[in-house]
């Protein structure tokens, strides 16, 4: 069995580059992979964007964090 691979991408107000960020994960050849997007409650679109562009292996919380590194600890927390 393929080991799984988790990809934590922390976002606030991010919406000119998370469609970049999105597509380069849905290229990976390799497909045992989960996708966790730790947004910061952004006010612009990026939540919008996101969710407009979610596939099967994205994970989206949106929701408040004291910065990057409490947004990867929480991706952390959610990885399989």
């Amino acid at each position: 069995m393929k080991k799984k691979i988790t990809i934590i991408t922390p976002t606030f107000n991010s919406a000119k580059t998370i469609l970049t960020n999105i597509a380069s994960v849905k290229k990976q050849k390799y497909k045992n992979l989960e996708h966790i997007i730790i947004d910061n409650n952004s006010d612009d679109q990026t939540l919008d964007l996101i969710k407009k562009n979610s596939y099967k292996n994205i994970k989206i919380i949106s929701e408040k964090d004291s910065g990057i590194y409490d947004a990867i600890n929480k991706g952390i927390k959610l990885a399989k």
